[in-house]
């Protein structure tokens, strides 16, 4: 069975840019949107760069080019 969030979601994507969903293979995409979404808010907050800033500071530095 579809998920419910499908038909909103292609009526969004038709009212914003004009393109209607071409087949069933792309319905079939929104479908897993759902599960994609839920495995992105699972990971929330486990994913940072850096604890210091001035770690991501000093890392600017590094892959700066060198002045002429």
């Amino acid at each position: 069975m579809e998920p419910s969030l499908v038909l909103p979601m292609m009526e969004m994507i038709r009212a914003w840019s004009g393109v209607s969903v071409p087949n069933a293979a792309a319905r079939h995409g929104l479908a897993d949107h759902l599960a994609l979404i839920a495995e992105l808010e699972a990971l929330r907050g486990s994913m940072v760069f850096e604890d210091e800033p001035s770690g991501f500071e000093a890392a600017l530095r590094d892959c700066q080019e060198p002045a002429r």
